[in-house]
């Protein structure tokens, strides 16, 4: 048997998302239990979204979650560099490999065409992928396109007819009709390559052993299996890994639920509570445990009793686990002293207190008025969400609205709210004051007036302002799918004032 080695390769484009840590955990636990290594890789291809300090999240998410690679680019490792940004020379050399072996080919059609493409096939209700119309160029038209000096994508030819069968160490035998598959693109116009080769390249030469990864990726196993074919490499095992679901049974999208492992961290749980947690989404261990050390997992690990259907993360179920670690792993003595490290530290109290000095009369006044900031679940009441002439679905979309200006200026903080509220306010044209900041105080404090409200996002941090935010639109009712297309689309437009005339 091959050592094994196995990676994780998140991209540095947002928050540290949970799925993350649940997939770095169970590659983590099944090199572990081999005596292989797990590498960190980071898949910054994406120059548009890509950053240096949302790499620095991803590391330090997984560190407070006790996880530990054995390489990557903090670390080193013989198999580096282990950023795609610092490996492209190599995308291009494997690109026009493929090319010469008559495996991919180049496809000069524009976006206007791939449009109208995709127009014709939902009218005539066909096939919605690439017609493939460059495909069968000849070497002339190639050189011809070439010579006009036209940008193109090269992409790779997939079978017209027969499947792709392959066994995943989880699901078992599957097969995929290669009808169903797009001729995918290998190298964009821009000649930074898309995930399917960097990873496939990537994967091969740092000798990845075993592909452990989430569902969501089983319809792109066909064409990296095709890939690794063309190459002339040996494909590794595939495992898929069981999705993360909401409540709804829907995938956990940070539309809908706190999916960052930050709000987690902020929120005061336990790490190792956190860890044991998310080995659950996936895995039963014997005799139906569910309390355990990681160490425990990875001695007694089998793949076998990973789950194939989708976990649902549940809250509950995560104050339930902390709980019995708060009360069996930290010794009463040391209670308050985790206590005080986790929200009540000098550094978070001396950020406070010039929001308290002016405003409280007696000490027992602070409790009261800075409540909001050490607790989890805010009690909402309809009278503080009650604003004249707006109602509750109104309420709903200056809320999601809020969040999607805030992501757009990328600034959670005070400055970043501020600027956010009032550019809200000017969009659906209503008072500031009086319409949009009645909803913020109540959705994040949940009463109707406070300490500084632009401070206080500050000290509540991007993670828990949204979930509040999130968790005050469910209570006001939520908006519904079709609702929330129309919502967007006025966003983007620059015009939501029409909206206060929709409420149901």
């Amino acid at each position: 048997m091959l050592p094994v080695r196995v990676r994780i390769a998140p991209s540095p484009t947002g928050d540290p998302h949970v799925g993350t840590a649940y997939m770095a955990l169970f590659n983590l636990i099944f090199a572990r239990h081999h005596k292989g290594k797990f590498i960190l890789r980071i898949e910054d291809t994406d120059r548009s979204r890509s950053r240096p300090e949302y790499e620095k999240n991803i590391f330090d998410a997984l560190k407070w979650c006790n996880i530990q690679w054995d390489e990557g680019p903090d670390v080193g490792g013989e198999y580096g560099p282990y950023r795609q940004s610092e490996r492209f020379a190599l995308y291009k050399k494997y690109s026009d490999d493929l090319l010469e072996k008559n495996k991919a080919y180049k496809c000069f059609c524009t976006s206007e065409e791939l449009a109208e493409m995709r127009e014709l096939a939902a009218k005539q209700g066909g096939r919605q992928g690439y017609d493939r119309r460059c495909r069968h160029l000849t070497a002339l038209e190639v050189a011809e396109r070439e010579s006009a000096n036209l940008s193109y994508v090269v992409r790779l030819k997939v079978p017209l007819t027969g499947e792709c069968v392959y066994e995943d160490a989880v699901k078992g035998r599957m097969t995929f009709p290669w009808a169903d598959i797009d001729d995918q693109v290998l190298l964009k116009s821009d000649g930074f390559p898309t995930y399917h080769l960097a990873n496939v390249v990537d994967d091969h030469l740092m000798e990845i052993s075993h592909v452990i990864r989430g569902d969501e990726w089983m319809s792109s196993t066909p064409k990296h299996l095709l890939l690794y074919d063309s190459f002339g490499w040996q494909a590794p095992t595939f495992l898929h890994m069981p999705l993360l679901l909401g409540r709804d049974g829907k995938k956990l999208s940070k539309r809908r639920n706190p999916t960052s492992i930050f709000f987690y961290r902020d929120s005061g749980y336990l790490p190792e509570a956190f860890v044991n947690f998310l080995t659950l989404m996936g895995y039963s261990m014997t005799e139906d445990r569910e309390i355990y050390q990681l160490e425990e997992i990875i001695k007694e690990f089998d793949f076998k009793r990973i789950g194939v259907s989708g976990a649902v993360f549940d809250i509950q179920k995560l104050d339930w686990i902390n709980q019995q670690y708060l009360i069996n792993n930290v010794p009463l003595e040391q209670l308050w002293s985790r206590i005080k490290e986790w929200s009540f530290n000098d550094h978070f109290m001396n950020q406070v207190m010039p929001l308290c000095h002016a405003r409280i009369k007696t000490f027992g006044d602070f409790m009261e008025l800075f409540h909001f900031l050490f607790v989890n679940h805010l009690h909402y009441h309809e009278k503080d969400f009650e604003v004249k002439e707006i109602s509750n679905e109104q309420a709903c979309y200056l809320l999601q609205a809020m969040i999607w200006k805030m992501d757009e200026l990328e600034n959670w903080g005070s400055s970043g709210i501020n600027q956010a509220s009032r550019e809200i306010a000017q969009l659906f044209g209503i008072n500031h004051k009086k319409k949009v900041m009645p909803f913020l105080f109540a959705s994040l404090m949940a009463k109707r007036e406070g300490p500084p409200l632009f401070d206080s996002v500050g000290l509540l941090g991007k993670d828990r302002t949204r979930a509040r935010l999130l968790k005050a639109i469910e209570f006001l009712g939520g908006i519904s799918n079709k609702k929330m297309q129309l919502l967007k689309k006025s966003f983007d437009e620059k015009n939501c004032s029409q909206l206060l005339t929709l409420s149901s």
